[in-house]
């Protein structure tokens, strides 16, 4: 057993990856375990790391230095691809709001903590940076944050960050669940009024409806007539004229006796039918469109990626007609201005002949779609790294800061994710991959965390200041979102499940999301949460790296 010893105990390339392999496996497994249906995912990685480090299973510093600056980058990169075609759309209407509160709760953060700070005197900044990060959840700050100090000090140890970010950041998932529940008592919210005030309003199935036309209204107006009334958000599917089946265009007239299938926001059904008229069941319109047929196509057609079903005009070039559109899981509605995006799926209606002539060029290649675009990736990853590196002057501050290893790369993927389409990048990456490199990032990252912090973190908590730390960490965490959740409800009267979905995003905090779709038994909470998620990530990772460089 002599070579199961050294293999343990002797520094080596099987050694380093035996100990990665075992802390990501093992918090891994962990992580899938839930306590009244919350979990906190990935970061047993980071718990499983501190054990693994305190019975003195450590790393060469450099090899976790690589091994963690690499995991965040692949982090950082994969969140920002994600993220970037919706980043800069979360800004309009209603999203404008969500977003101002969530600047406003992350400005907050940081007073609480320089409070904290300047007050109660005699505390390492360090270790308060990664307090607020771990009372925030945000594992990206942390690392932007260890950047910043690795600028300053290269050569410097960093374990007391670490130790703040891994003793507050249970506190933070528990944190944010508590103020979503003293929010709900202080407002006194009754679910029940909050699920009825939102029927109809959120991300539903399209309302599928058929009618034959007995309205004199719209009896001989064109079918272009119709959509303009509804905004456009109406779509004929098909109409059914003396017997005949067809796909209508704009200018097909609607006569008395036709019958048409259309798709419409759920919310806009009581309209339809109000102006339609008699209201048939979809099985007869069906029986008689044996020639049309209606067929799911994929959109790989890399030339197709950013122009919206307006630009297409398919249904002049193949008479053919879009009526829904799928995306992430959710079902949208086939209107003009919808810009589409590789790997969206598309339903269509149309003779067998022509949904093989669209079918060609919109792509429907699973096989293209899941070919994986590395020299986009790292050719991103490349950009971001030299974008972390310039140096930005600020007056004030000892010396130029820079975005960073995490900052970088982020804000390269989110122009890539973004606007890449327009100089003919592919920045498309099935959901499974981009998760996958996420979760190796993270898992990478928090590994290095937790083997870096192990050796202090027992001694800390139980001999040292930690439960003070966990303190910090609390306020830190539930009276910024305590202040913004009143304020949304008093002032702006949001709905709560809105609220709640926003201090998740705010937060970053997965558990909180998944506990705030649990009481809301809708679609508001992951809205609210994908709105606000892009710029408060963004926030986190540069506002991190800045208190460093301007105040340590």
């Amino acid at each position: 057993m002599n070579w199961f010893e050294s293999l343990l105990f002797n520094e080596s390339v099987g050694r380093t990856v035996m100990i990665f392999a075992f802390v990501v496996a093992v918090g891994s497994i962990l992580g899938k375990l839930k306590f009244k249906g919350i979990s906190l995912g990935s970061t047993f990685v980071l718990f499983v790391g501190i054990i693994v480090s305190h019975f003195g299973f450590t790393l060469n510093p450099s090899i976790s230095h690589f091994m963690k600056d690499f995991g965040l980058i692949l982090f950082v990169f994969s969140i920002g691809l994600q993220v970037g075609p919706n980043f800069f759309s979360s800004f309009k209407q209603s999203g404008l709001l969500l977003n101002g509160l969530a600047v406003g709760s992350i400005t907050l953060n940081i007073i609480v903590t320089l409070l904290i700070f300047y007050f109660l005197g005699n505390i390492d900044f360090t270790m308060l940076i990664g307090v607020m990060q771990g009372a925030v959840t945000n594992t990206p700050g942390l690392g932007a944050a260890q950047q910043a100090i690795n600028q300053m000090n290269p050569t410097g140890d960093m374990p007391s960050i670490s130790l703040g970010y891994a003793v507050a950041y249970p506190m933070g998932v528990i944190g944010v669940i508590l103020s979503i529940v003293l929010i709900k008592c202080i407002f006194r919210i009754n679910y029940d009024d909050e699920r009825k005030s939102v029927a109809g309003k959120s991300n539903e199935e399209p309302a599928r409806c058929s009618y034959s036309i007995s309205n004199e209204e719209i009896i001989g107006k064109q079918v272009k007539e119709i959509s303009r009334l509804f905004n456009k958000e109406v779509i004929f599917a098909r109409i059914s004229h003396l017997g005949n089946v067809f796909v209508p265009t704009g200018d097909t007239v609607l006569e008395k006796g036709d019958l048409v299938r259309v798709i419409a926001p759920k919310q806009r059904e009581a309209e339809l039918d109000k102006l339609f008229g008699e209201k048939i069941q979809n099985d007869l319109l069906n029986a008689q469109t044996e020639e049309l047929k209606q067929r799911k196509i994929l959109i790989t057609n890399k030339r197709l990626e950013g122009k919206s079903l307006q630009n297409l005009e398919l249904r002049k070039s193949f008479n053919v007609n879009v009526t829904r559109v799928f995306r992430s899981g959710v079902e949208l509605v086939a209107t003009a201005d919808l810009v589409l995006h590789i790997g969206d799926k598309v339903k269509i209606v149309g003779s067998e002949e022509n949904l093989s002539l669209v079918e060609k060029f919109l792509g429907n290649s699973v096989k293209h779609l899941n070919e994986p675009h590395l020299s986009t990736i790292f050719a991103g990853i490349f950009l971001g790294i030299i974008v972390g590196y310039i140096p930005i002057a600020f007056p004030g501050m000892p010396q130029p800061a820079k975005l960073g290893l995490a900052g970088g790369p982020l804000i390269v993927s989110l122009l890539m994710g973004a606007f890449g389409h327009k100089i003919g990048l592919t920045c498309y990456t099935t959901q499974s991959a981009n998760l996958m490199l996420r979760e190796i990032g993270i898992s990478l990252f928090l590994a290095c965390v937790g083997l870096e912090a192990g050796e202090h973190f027992f001694d800390t908590l139980i001999n040292g200041d930690g439960l003070l730390w966990v303190g910090y960490g609390l306020l830190i965490t539930m009276i910024p979102v305590l202040i913004i959740g009143c304020i949304a409800r008093k002032v702006f009267h949001l709905n709560y499940f809105t609220i709640v979905g926003m201090i998740s995003g705010t937060n970053t905090n997965p558990p909180a999301l998944y506990y705030s779709n649990m009481i809301a038994e809708n679609d508001r909470p992951s809205v609210a949460y994908s709105t606000v998620y892009p710029l408060a990530m963004f926030l986190r990772i540069v506002l991190a790296q800045t208190l460093i460089l301007a105040l340590w």
